[in-house]
């Protein structure tokens, strides 16, 4: 295990008792209004979104300028704040209506853009100075005179490469005045972010412009050519050779990461469903309110693990920060697990009166399922669904439509945005 180093910077000593007194960003991944609105719901000190223009999530359900307006108003009203990634490498043909778009982006109320090429950052400072102006891990940012660099460029925050450790960013912030963001949670990149081209080579799809298929993570049969000839390095029913890392997962690093005054903390997933939202989110939140609360007896509970399990489909390690990973921390010849629950519905609404809740269904399930209920307001717990009714008030005995609005009866209080999964058996 590392050595703890401690940031004097970020606590006090009151009445003989160690006090945070810096309690960093939770930063959620949105990546649609839905989503934006949940991971808030669950915790989230600000969240980060994609528009139409200029981003590396092509796939996702990005956001309009009037989406990010009601984006930026629901977490304005909860607290919270907005940032849009506009972290392209941009080829010529990418650049027509940069100017417009910034200057929508700030006229929305956007707190910041996440950068990555130097000209967006010099036409953002230009067009829309309100915004503040964080550089994207896609610059592998990872030494301090580069982060110095940064700072005297006029950045707000860096971003950043996953690849660094404890050591070095505790180097960081003794020597550059400036905020610095770092992923906790989510998908490794086999290469430094977003610097792989063989997406663009195996699918013509541009890994720094938004088109990544994730090469890494196919199986592949190995060969060598030998006097012409291609030789198998590979037996018959060998495991196939993959090149993806686990995922990162580093909550029993957030003590360490708060006592170095790191100012961010990023949970990495637009394209995640708001099930994963709310699952790691919520679990953040708990550490970070806990450890800051009381330090000195802090401990990470096994249900924070466990929860976290309940959405998590691939392997998870603590990747750089604690030291450099060994090849356990790869995936070779192992694929994504199978999901122990499923996100079965979310809460529109919920009865005190008659204990009735309304319910948009999210995946199947039926009378006598066992299900567990979660979110914010509540503890979790798990029931049998009895009787269902369909929104016209006809009994059923499966809801199994998508979207699907059933009600049934739940003996506890529930609230709107509360989940129900269903253990995956």
């Amino acid at each position: 295990m590392f050595q703890l180093i401690e940031n004097e910077k970020i606590r006090e000593t009151v009445n003989g008792k160690r006090v945070i007194t810096k309690k960093p960003e939770l930063l959620a991944p949105a990546g649609s209004l839905e989503k934006l609105k949940v991971a808030v719901h669950y915790g989230a000190d600000a969240v980060f979104i994609g528009g139409q223009e200029f981003g590396l999530r092509s796939n996702a359900n990005n956001f309009t300028i009037e989406e990010m307006r009601e984006g930026v108003e629901f977490a304005k009203n909860y607290g919270a704040v907005v940032y849009v990634t506009t972290n392209i490498f941009a080829h010529n043909e990418n650049m027509a209506g940069l100017e417009e778009y910034l200057q929508d982006i700030e006229d929305a109320g956007v707190r910041g853009i996440i950068v990555a090429d130097p000209f967006i950052i010099e036409t953002c400072r230009r067009v829309a100075p309100k915004l503040e102006i964080h550089l994207s891990t896609q610059q592998s940012l990872s030494n301090w005179k580069a982060v110095k660099y940064w700072k005297q460029e006029g950045l707000h925050r860096v971003v950043l490469a996953r690849e660094v450790g404890a050591e070095e960013m505790s180097k960081m912030k003794e020597e550059v005045d400036i905020e610095i963001e770092a992923f906790v949670h989510g998908a490794m990149c086999i290469a430094y972010s977003g610097r792989c081209v063989l997406s663009n080579h195996m699918t013509a799809r541009d890994s720094n412009r938004g088109g990544c298929c994730q090469s890494c993570r196919w199986d592949y049969d190995l060969y060598e050519e030998v006097d012409g000839e291609e030789k198998a390095l590979f037996n018959e029913g060998d495991a196939p050779f993959a090149m993806s890392p686990k995922d990162l997962k580093l909550i029993e690093s957030i003590p360490h990461m708060i006592e170095l005054g790191i100012d961010s903390l990023k949970v990495e997933g637009r394209m995640k469903s708001i099930h994963y939202i709310a699952t790691v989110i919520s679990v953040y939140r708990k550490v970070i309110d806990a450890y800051c609360a009381d330090p000195e007896n802090f401990k990470i509970k096994k249900e924070w693990l466990e929860e976290l399990d309940r959405c998590a489909n691939r392997a998870t390690a603590s990747s750089f920060f604690e030291g450099e990973p060994s090849f356990e921390q790869q995936m070779f010849g192992t694929h994504a697990t199978k999901l122990k629950w499923d996100f079965a519905g979310l809460v529109l609404d919920y009865d005190q009166e008659s204990q009735i809740v309304t319910l948009q269904q999210r995946n199947y399930f039926k009378q006598g399922d066992t299900v567990e209920f979660f979110g914010p307001d509540i503890e979790s717990f798990k029931m049998e669904v009895g009787q269902i009714w369909d929104e016209k008030g006809n009994e059923i005995e499966v809801a199994n439509h998508p979207l699907q609005i059933v009600k049934f009866k739940v003996d506890r209080p529930l609230f709107q945005y509360n989940m129900m999964r269903k253990e995956n058996k």
